[in-house]
Formats: structure tokens, sequence, C-alpha cells
């Protein structure tokens, strides 16, 4: 609290980003006491495989519905649950941590309701990419792309922010920057997935929201026509 009392000195997360924070981490935390027996008797220890069968994105499955040009709930539900379901307690603490660090900042600046546009769409983009691009059998899952969007809507703002003071608006990229090149780093190193596809995805969708979601992102919008 500052000196009179009345105004904390630390920000309040935003509550949406909080719910969605412990919503993610409640659905590990079930896994976790699952595979442990703690509840859910013998066969909670393959909850997280029943839930990967489920609600993960597969490139098989969205292959399948446009040859049939068939697209039934159960499987367009992918789109959407795939970030909510981790392979790991380590996977989802991260998203969380990532989740915290950049929703509160998106959800100060755009409000509630574009937060969770963009952090919906931004998964959504980052699975049609996935298999569109890769068309990789392996599921897709983890909230990484749509936190990823997220970065991308922060990464906006810093964009705008260096044109209003006219600096380099190239700066505004480093965090993705940095982000990618230590996935490829690890790649090499160690081997891994090509989900960074999805992810690069997700920023580029949440990139691209926030020219409309920003504050007076329509206005600017509507200008730019107007002057063209």
């Amino acid at each position: 609290m500052n000196e009179q009392g009345n105004v904390p000195a630390v920000n309040p997360m935003p509550p949406v980003v909080v719910a969605m924070f412990f919503f993610i981490m409640g659905i590990e935390l079930v896994f976790q006491l699952g595979s442990h027996g703690i509840i859910g008797g013998p066969t909670a220890v393959g909850w997280r495989l029943d839930a990967m069968q489920t609600y993960a994105f597969s490139s098989a499955v969205f292959d399948w519905m446009m040859e049939n040009h068939r697209w039934p709930a159960e499987h367009l539900i992918r789109f959407v649950s795939y970030p909510f379901v981790h392979a790991s307690f380590t996977h989802s603490l991260f998203v969380g941590v990532f989740l915290l660090a950049m929703g509160k900042m998106v959800a100060e600046v755009f409000g509630s309701i574009a937060f969770l546009v963009i952090f919906v769409l931004s998964g959504v983009g980052g699975a049609l990419a996935y298999a569109l691009i890769l068309n990789d059998p392996a599921p897709l899952i983890g909230g990484f792309p749509p936190v990823y969007g997220l970065i991308g809507a922060f990464t906006y703002m810093l964009w705008m922010s260096l044109s209003r003071v006219g600096a380099n608006q190239t700066r505004a990229f480093t965090l993705i920057s940095f982000l990618m090149g230590i996935q490829l780093v690890f790649g090499l190193l160690f081997g891994g997935s090509p989900d960074w596809v999805a992810d690069l995805a997700g920023f580029a969708t949440g990139f691209g929201l926030s020219v409309v979601l920003a504050p007076g992102g329509l206005a600017r919008l509507r200008g730019l026509v107007q002057r063209k």
C-alpha cells in the first residue's frame, strides 16, 4: 500500500487471467492426483492419456473432416480444448507462468473480453497452421499457441508505443525472436517436435487480432482505409 493506505503497491491480477490460470492448473492437479492413486481409483492413472485422445488436436482428425465435409462437435471442440491438456506438470506450469505474465498486461490494456478472444482464436490459429503446414501425426497439446497469441498482443502494444515516440519498431519483436531462438537451439541440441509452427501461428494470430481489438484499433483501421 502507498502512504495514503488506499492504493495497492502492485496492481491486482485481472480476474479473467486468474480464472484461466486456475482452470489450467486445476486440470493438471486432477491428473497428478489421479496418477498418484489419490483420487479416481486404478483407472485414474490413464486420465491424462484419455484426455489426450479425446481433447488433443489431431491433424489426422482434421484431414478426415476436410475429406468427408463433416464437422462433428466432438472433433471441432479439439480446436479449443487442446490448450488445456498438457504432457506433464512442468509443461502446464510453464504455460501458467507465461499466462500470468502476458495475460496481466494484455487484459489490463485490452480488457477481459478481448483477452479471451485473443487466447481462444490464437489457439485455433495455431491448430490450423499445425494441420495445414505440418500435417504431423503427433497430437497437438498444451497452452503455448494461445500464450504466444498473448505475446503477439503484447508485441503489438510495444510496436505502437515505439511508433508514438518515433523509435525503431523492430525492437518490439525482441521477445518473440528470443523465444523462437531458444526453441531452435533446444530443437537442434535435444531434438523435439515441430509444434513451434503452432506457437508462431498463435503469435501471428494474436498480433493480427490486436490491430482490431486494441483500444482505438477499429478507429485506426477505419482511418487507414479512408486514407487509401
